[in-house]
């Protein structure tokens, strides 16, 4: 019997939601297109995370280059450290991840080097689970898809493996959008890529992938949000450091985590509730949900906490969709130093506070005339200086590999009382990092049900009678939203179903006219593919100008006025099944 995958997968496939990309030319892993349905659930899905970060949050969206140059991804660490380990059999050459092959014998595979898998992988007499052939060493293999930028490929450039970085090199822009002000974030959705080794797990691992991305940056000294108290009592199921020790994931409401000191700071425990509210409107299972922390050997070294929204799959167990993370000032900071550039925001105190500062004053009236062209840099040399630098008779210099020497006449220093308005900080950075395409097929699977059939089909062919396939997708994400059925193909009912489409979609509802069939045929076909209402036409609408609307999941129907029909649809899209109850 087939898994949920396979018949998630199949109906996918059949019903136009997702294809095997280049399937003409024989298909390649870690491709797959959208087709029409799928194109415009994934487009639904984008819509609600906008909803809720850019019109809800007042987060912004930006849109980078998805290429970019070397420089960005330097600074990033994505050109010395975003590798996996490869192995490759030495008969059949086939790739593999190495720490993939060596799971289930050591602990966090993911920590080990491509010397120490090498090892494990000898000692145990791992081979080839293609043709059982021997393993090569293991090595790190770039994930960056590489290219050139202009004619002759002087500059390196490469396919983004992530959207975060564009907001980051965007910074210095951003602050001036925002006038100065923390926080502020900005948000991305976007492709981007990595040339991953082997894609074994069909739409969960793509080579080519949309993520949404928000980047907040806010105070380091002031990590609490205002709006915490909205979701405080939101009881999710979290996986901490401690539980994954004792094998005990818990029930907690975030304020309960937050003073407990499970999750780091209510900054980065709002961005979890609101990932979880996003996820359950767009139709994942709250009960197949939780969230797991990073271990200690796993979080990046610049990362205070860091949490996964994971969702569990009938074949591949829990799946991370979402990442949400406090990446420190990490990000910034590498860029600053990268580009020379000041990625700082200036931010006023409350009240001005004094401080005492070490003021050194060059004198270039002696500096000038002996120094030249290099005078402005001798006096930036010495501003730089300590008490301790300056208080011999002759101060040594180093400018621009030229030992210089300078009497200590020419140099004023002094330690002064100022008060200060404020000061110069590198923000830090929540990142809340969800993949679009996981959770659009996550929210298939959680939709997509076979039961018992409670209609009669006319026309079913034999055992298709027994069950109905339905996905029970939220009426917002479903991709056709209303479909319209004339009871029967005559002209005196096709055209009031006409009149009806055209009402439907000057409201901005995706409808769809079937004529094709009999009446339980059509309503089949519309259960599959997610369709949450149906509306039938017959000769008692001539009569009194009413229709049939039939809800999808309870399969019950009630009569309604034409003249009011776009606005129950519109209605039930958004408060679902009020007129059926």
């Amino acid at each position: 019997m087939a898994d949920k995958y396979e018949q998630v997968l199949e109906l996918a496939k059949r019903r136009g939601f997702l294809w095997n990309s280049f399937e003409l030319y024989g298909g390649t892993a870690g491709f797959f297109d959208y087709g029409p349905l799928g194109a415009m659930l994934k487009r639904r899905v984008e819509n609600i995370w906008r909803d809720i970060f850019v019109i809800n949050e007042g987060y912004y969206e930006i849109e980078a280059p998805t290429i970019g140059i070397e420089d960005i991804f330097i600074a990033s660490g994505h050109v010395g450290g975003f590798s996996d380990p490869l192995t490759e059999c030495q008969k059949c050459h086939e790739p593999f991840r190495a720490d993939h092959l060596v799971k289930d014998i050591v602990d966090n595979p993911d920590t080990m080097s491509a010397e120490q898998l090498t090892e494990v992988i000898g000692k145990n007499n791992i081979k080839c689970p293609e043709c059982g052939g021997r393993l090569g060493d293991a090595y790190e293999f770039n994930l960056m898809f590489k290219t050139a930028i202009g004619p002759g490929g002087k500059r390196a450039g490469y396919l983004r493996p992530e959207t975060a970085q564009g907001m980051f090199v965007d910074f210095p822009r951003l602050v001036k959008f925002y006038r100065d002000h923390l926080p502020f974030g900005a948000t991305q959705i976007g492709k981007a890529y990595r040339n991953e080794i082997s894609p074994r797990q069909g739409v969960i691992r793509l080579r080519e992938f949309t993520q949404a991305e928000a980047e907040i940056f806010i105070d380091p000294r002031d990590k609490t949000h205002p709006k915490f108290k909205e979701v405080a009592d939101i009881v999710l199921n979290l996986f901490s450091q401690e539980g994954q020790v004792s094998g005990e994931m818990k029930k907690m409401t975030l304020g309960e985590a937050v003073k407990n000191g499970i999750i780091a700071h209510e900054f980065l425990a709002y961005c979890l509730a609101r990932t979880y509210q996003f996820l359950v409107r767009v139709g994942v299972s709250s009960e197949k949900m939780r969230f797991r922390q990073h271990m200690k050997d796993e979080m990046a070294h610049y990362a205070a906490d860091c949490w996964d929204a994971e969702i569990l799959s009938d074949r591949f167990g829990w799946v991370e969709v979402v990442g949400i993370a406090d990446r420190t000032d990490f990000d910034l900071k590498a860029h600053a130093k990268q580009s020379q550039k000041d990625l700082s925001i200036y931010v006023s105190y409350d009240t001005p506070k004094k401080v005492e500062k070490f003021v050194v004053k060059p004198d270039m009236g002696i500096l000038g005339p002996k120094f030249k062209g290099k005078a402005g840099k001798v006096a930036n040399a010495l501003k730089s200086l300590t008490s301790e630098q300056l208080s011999g008779d002759v101060i040594q210099l180093t400018i621009d590999g030229e030992k210089i020497e300078i009497n200590k006449d020419s140099v004023k220093f002094e330690t002064v009382t100022e008060e200060v308005h404020g000061e110069n900080i590198i923000p830090h950075v929540i990142e809340p990092s969800f993949g679009i395409d996981r959770i659009t097929y996550s929210l298939l699977e959680h939709s997509y049900f076979e039961e018992d059939a409670k209609e009669k089909v006319e026309d079913a062919e034999e055992g298709e009678e027994e069950k109905r396939i339905v996905l029970r997708l939220p009426p917002e994400v479903a991709p056709v939203q209303a479909a319209v059925f004339p009871l029967l193909s005559r002209d005196e009912l096709i055209k009031p179903g006409t009149e009806i489409v055209d009402k439907l979609r000057k409201a901005g509802i995706l409808v769809a006219f079937d004529d094709s069939g009999t009446i339980g045929r059509r309503y089949r076909r519309n259960d599959e593919i997610g369709t949450p209402y149906s509306i039938t036409i017959d000769y008692q609408t001539i009569s009194d100008g009413t229709v049939t609307i039939r809800d999808r999941d309870t399969m019950k129907q009630v009569r309604a006025k034409v003249s009011d029909i776009a606005d129950n649809i519109y209605d039930m899209l958004h408060k679902p099944h009020h007129i059926f109850e």
